[in-house]
This record gives structure tokens, sequence and C-alpha cells, in this order.
């Protein structure tokens, strides 16, 4: 389930989270947001999953109800499809606070947009953490590598044994 809550209250904290918020017209910031999903060597394939996982829970903040503290899986009135979701204009204003708001991953060499993914490379591991083979262990470290509103990072975890074992998608958006 989304957590709600200020921006002032301190670090983020692993799960969607929505940090500051945009009630009634008045815009106070964007959330962080982070997932783990099961490896798969698609990332694309990875974020439609993910998407799909957050979208049909509810996970995400809905703007219509503007109400802090709850997530879309509290209202039984939510949109059935992303299309009518993403059809109100203080959804495609405000966002939903949650990876719902990026659309597709980069190719190696894309420059960042708003609402993409972009990959942590073998190179930018190594020049920012020191390995080439991420893992969980390494995830504070990441954080700051996505540090724009409205964009999103993504890494392969691997295991013990050096095997890639899941993703992890981070980033900020929402108004």
């Amino acid at each position: 389930m989304i957590k709600l809550q200020c921006c002032c209250a301190g670090r983020r904290k692993p799960a969607s989270r929505l940090a500051c918020f945009k009630i009634k017209g008045v815009n106070v910031g964007a959330s962080g947001w982070d997932y783990y999903v099961a490896y798969q060597p698609d990332l694309q394939v990875a974020l439609n999953g993910l998407r799909r996982q957050v979208f049909e829970t509810g996970d995400y903040w809905w703007a219509v109800p503007y109400e802090y503290g709850k997530s879309a899986a509290d209202f039984p009135n939510r949109p059935q499809t992303e299309a009518e979701l993403w059809a109100d204009e203080s959804v495609q204003e405000s966002g939903t606070h949650s990876i719902l708001d990026m659309s597709r991953v980069l190719a190696d060499g894309e420059k960042p947009d708003y609402g993409t993914v972009q990959p942590v490379g073998e190179a930018e591991a190594l020049e920012h953490l020191g390995v080439h083979k991420l893992t969980r262990s390494h995830v504070e470290a990441l954080e700051p590598l996505a540090d724009t509103s409205w964009f999103g990072r993504c890494a392969v975890l691997h295991d013990a044994d050096g095997s890639p074992s899941e993703i992890y998608f981070w980033g900020s958006s929402g108004d």
C-alpha cells in the first residue's frame, strides 16, 4: 500500500511514499518511490508488469479525491483502466506519485526525459560504487542517482553467486 507522509518527516523509506503532494491546487512537491521486482532480462517488460501490478492493486495516489493519507485502493470508484485514470486533467497535472508516472525504459545512450527510466549500467556502477555487479547492499548508495523529479532509474541486482536476481526501480514524480 502507498505510504503517505510529509517530506519534512525525514529520509525516504522503502516502498512507494508520498513525500509532498498537491491538495486542492496547492503545489507542495514530488514523491519518492521504489520497488523491487523479480529479474527478467527485458527491463521494459519488467516495468510494464510493475506498472500493471501497481495499477491493479491501487497502490498509487489518485488526484481526484485529493485525500492525503489514502491510496487509490481506498476508493471503490477509482478508475478501472489506465486510460480512464490518465483522461482526468487532475491526474495528468499531479501524477500518481508512483511508477505509473514512468512510461518506458531508456535504451543505452538515450537522454533521460520526462516519465522515463534510465538503467544503471556497469560503467556507472563502477564509477559511483566501485563494482560492476550491484546487490541489495548497494541500494542506499544508488538512490542519489535519481536526482530529478518525474524521472526514474532502475538497476539489476545480483545474488551472492553473482547472478541477476531482481530489478530495483526508484525515482520521484508528482506535483
